[in-house]
């Protein structure tokens, strides 16, 4: 079976202090052991009409499901999210499985 993924998009209200904010969630998915990995970035490309104005995204990866839901309710993703939450203007989140059709080299 494959990987499972929690991944986040959004826009930040304006003010925000992002760096800093993506500093304190990497710190908090750092101190999780059931998080496998973590990947992030900020749209350098999209065009409004296509992007609907989020900005960042972010990918975590998880061995099943279940490792997905310990992270959800884990005390560090749970205290992280009452200062993220507040932050955004925007969310979207999609959980699922990982379909691998072309594996990394």
């Amino acid at each position: 079976m494959g990987t499972y993924n929690h991944y986040v998009i959004v826009k930040f209200k304006d003010g925000v202090k992002v760096e800093e904010l993506i500093q304190e969630m990497e710190k908090m998915v750092s101190g999780i052991d059931h998080v496998k990995s973590f990947e992030w970035g900020k749209d350098t490309e999209g065009h409004d009409m296509l992007t609907q104005g989020f900005t960042h995204a972010f990918l975590m990866t998880f061995n099943e499901k279940e490792a997905l839901n310990a992270f959800q309710v884990h005390p560090n993703h749970v205290e992280f999210s009452k200062i993220f939450s507040p932050a955004l203007e925007k969310i979207v989140v999609m959980d699922f499985p990982s379909i691998t059709l072309k594996a990394p080299t």
